[in-house]
């Protein structure tokens, strides 16, 4: 069975940066057991009170961004997509009671292709891509990873990319990799703590349990990649650091495999 991911995406711009993140993300595909047959991704940049899920024949490419250098708006990730897959994602959902429906004219924000071109720069897996919902609770999150756990034993890659520290009004321009903001290793290590112990009832009220959760988290949308990718290993309820760096201060670039 294949293991499920959180990533940081961090800026636009990750994709043509050049530091320990990026290495590591460019080296995962070789630690993995077999290649994926296809990808499921969650992406905080596809925002919806509804849950969607992508059905379309091949992924458009989005530039949800601007002001970065014109080399990003030259790169397309032209991945396919994968009818089965979709309807099989559909009704899994369904069964959460959670409303969901397919989507079939979106391509992929830099949330997934930023991060799936270092991973897998040939595009040569097909993509299914999920939308996030800030308004469910964070247990209703971790039931829709939950309920797609068992694509893993098919060998679809499930992941959630976000940010758990995430609050881009906090960002000090210039700041070396390692000036990390204390308050930023704070919460970061919390979150830790908790998903190493796989702690529901304390991750679910971080908001009002873990230290500057606030400042780490001023909106949900990228926080909740990680419950959602998490709720996908609750078979084995196992979960590991691989990678923590931080940008510019308190933007966190984190990698957390559940197995």
């Amino acid at each position: 069975m294949l293991p499920s991911y959180f990533f940081a995406h961090g800026a636009p711009s990750l994709v043509i940066e050049d530091h320990e993140y990026t290495a590591f993300l460019k080296n995962l595909a070789a630690s993995l057991p077999r290649k994926p047959k296809a990808i499921v991704i969650f992406s905080a940049h596809w925002e919806h009170k509804v849950q969607q899920v992508s059905a379309v024949q091949t992924h458009g490419t989005i530039y949800d961004f601007s002001g970065f250098p014109d080399e990003l708006y030259r790169m397309t990730y032209p991945a396919s997509g994968d009818a089965a897959l979709s309807e099989q994602v559909l009704s899994l959902l369904n069964g959460t009671g959670i409303p969901v429906v397919p989507d079939t004219s979106r391509g992929l924000d830099h949330g997934s292709w930023a991060v799936l071109k270092l991973i897998y720069p040939d595009a040569d897996i097909p993509v299914v891509a999920l939308s996030v919902n800030r308004y469910l609770s964070n247990a209703e999150q971790y039931e829709i990873g939950k309920a797609l756990g068992e694509l893993r034993e098919q060998d679809v890659l499930i992941i959630g990319s976000g940010g758990i520290v995430h609050n881009l009004r906090q960002i000090k321009w210039g700041a070396g990799a390692e000036d990390v903001d204390p308050w930023a290793l704070e919460f970061d290590t919390w979150i830790e703590k908790r998903l190493e112990d796989w702690n529901l009832d304390e991750l679910f009220r971080y908001r009002e349990l873990a230290p500057y959760a606030d400042r780490a988290v001023p909106t949900s949308e990228h926080f909740i990649p990680l419950l959602l990718a998490m709720g996908s290993g609750d078979a084995v309820r196992n979960a590991e650091l691989l990678h923590r760096s931080y940008q510019w201060g308190s933007l966190s670039l984190t990698a957390w495999q559940f197995n």
